[in-house]
């Protein structure tokens, strides 16, 4: 049981739910939109200054009532977004082909929260990998449980330049164990050469 900083942002991240690029475009939309709102704001203002002299505007409770529902459908939007990348969570890690019993994942403003029992601490700690290097995961904070107990592995976040060899120089002092790191993360990793900056990998003692 623990939470694990995983990095959120980058390019490389396997594609559930939104990918980078996606997120930055609806962000720059978002400016856009947001600059537009107080370009808009500040006419009005100019305007409302101007009128200000001859009556008082006032808020009815229709505008309270309308801006209130906008709120709430924005909120409920977010929390499908949510719900529908927990489902993904989900699904991606089954199709890994990763065993467990009773799996929930849930995800919460970048954070994948995950419960269940895995067979092993292998496999409990390449469903946290899985779901923590997938795109939008910034955080994993999982209470699952182990049939069969034993030691962690050390977590590596890939840094530029990184290569197996490299990691296994470090970790192990003998970068000839490259092919340890490889299997260890498998199925996630397919390639030895097809790591990324930001992703995190298990290196067993």
């Amino acid at each position: 049981m623990g939470v694990f900083d995983f990095v959120r942002d980058v390019g490389a991240k396997v594609g559930i739910g939104k990918s980078s690029e996606e997120r930055k475009a609806e962000d720059q939309i978002e400016r856009s939109q947001e600059m537009a709102r107080k370009i808009k704001e500040t006419a009005e203002k100019n305007q409302a200054a101007q009128a200000a002299k001859q009556a008082t505007k006032k808020v009815t409770g229709e505008d309270r009532a309308k801006a209130r529902e906008a709120r709430i459908e924005r909120k409920s939007q977010e929390r499908f977004a949510e719900y529908n990348k927990s489902i993904e969570l989900e699904k991606y890690v089954s199709d890994l082909g990763l065993k467990f019993t009773g799996l929930d994942i849930r995800y919460d403003d970048g954070v994948a929260y995950i419960s269940g029992e895995a067979p092993d601490q292998e496999t409990r700690e390449k469903i946290i990998l899985a779901v923590g290097n997938a795109e939008g995961v910034g955080k994993v904070d999982e209470e699952m449980t182990v049939a069969v107990a034993a030691d962690e592995a050390v977590f590596h976040t890939v840094v530029s330049g990184d290569t197996l060899w490299a990691i296994a120089d470090k970790v192990y002092g003998d970068g000839n164990r490259y092919p340890e790191i490889f299997e260890a993360n498998k199925p996630m990793l397919t390639d030895p050469d097809l790591i990324f900056p930001g992703q995190v990998l298990r290196c067993p003692k």
